[in-house]
């Protein structure tokens, strides 16, 4: 079976607490890391071990949760994607601080295949624009923002048409 790993992070410059903050926020009424161009991040509560949510097509439980450090969240959805993505805070020093997004992912039968051509297309954009968001949260400012490239605006475009986008 495939494993997918993948990792997006940002150095910033900020101390860890302010850095994890922004992770506390996710799917909150005033979420700072969640690009709003994207389906919303919504939980069925407060963030915490247990809770459900995702986003867009994506479902997922919170399972694991140090508020201002770290929280994993393991897929349930879509069917045949087996893993999790974590977002978490690596202190440099006390004004520097990396954010991290990890993705690892084990897609059971022709699910690579959605992986490769639909999934990860979307997931990188995605979670680099999450990148952006507390680059600027925390700066004012993005040095050097994502662009979506010709792939990334056809899939969005189809994927408003053509996935459900589940309630929570």
């Amino acid at each position: 079976m495939l494993t997918v790993l993948n990792v997006h992070e940002r150095p910033l410059p900020a101390p860890p607490e302010a850095v994890g903050a922004l992770i506390d926020s996710l799917g909150g009424e005033k979420d700072r890391l969640w690009p709003p161009e994207w389906p919303p991040v919504r939980f069925e509560g407060p963030l915490a071990v247990g809770v459900s949510g995702g986003h867009g097509p994506v479902r997922y439980v919170v399972s694991h949760y140090v508020p201002g450090q770290w929280v994993r969240f393991r897929f349930t959805g879509p069917k045949g994607f087996e893993g999790f993505h974590e977002f978490s805070v690596e202190r440099l020093d006390d004004h520097r601080t990396v954010l991290r997004n990890t993705l690892v992912l084990r897609p059971r039968g022709v699910r690579w295949l959605g992986w490769l051509l639909f999934f990860r297309p979307l997931h990188d954009a995605a979670f680099r624009g999450s990148l952006d968001r507390a680059e600027h949260a925390l700066t004012g400012r993005v040095a050097r923002p994502v662009r979506w490239g010709p792939y990334v605006r056809l899939l969005r475009t189809a994927s408003a048409r053509l996935v459900p986008r589940p309630a929570v």
